[in-house]
């Protein structure tokens, strides 16, 4: 069943990120650094920090959700190859803001993690 359902996780966390891009898109243009990308892996390392708690012990059609949530759908939402790409993109054209984006979606996502976690134990 979980090599069912992870693929299908992942189609909707891609689904997800297609959206998040096409209204990054169309709210912010061509900002100074890629926006939907930082969001959706600032959003996936948060949601991915709430998973990793929430989802101990629990299961979706008898598979650990952690791997049908984490590996599936933010896997599918978050997109380090992206991030990687305009990182080497921006080292060409920008280099101070390719070390902003840098450090601030390492930074973000850190921190983002982590809170994802805390409130995750939190409710649990």
């Amino acid at each position: 069943m979980a090599w069912i359902l992870v693929p299908l996780g992942g189609a909707v966390g891609t689904a997800m990120r297609y959206a998040l891009a096409l209204l990054g898109q169309r709210l912010c243009g061509d900002a100074w650094f890629p926006g939907g990308t930082f969001v959706a892996n600032v959003l996936g390392s948060f949601l991915l920090g709430v998973v990793f708690v929430w989802g101990e012990g629990r299961a979706i059609a008898q598979v650990d959700a952690r791997l049908v949530l984490g590996t599936g759908v933010m896997g599918g939402f978050t997109t380090y190859s992206s991030f990687n790409l305009e990182l080497v993109k921006l080292l060409g054209e920008a280099p101070l803001r390719a070390g902003a984006y840098l450090v601030a979606t390492v930074g973000a996502c850190l921190l983002a993690g982590l809170a994802g976690i805390a409130l995750a134990r939190l409710f649990r």
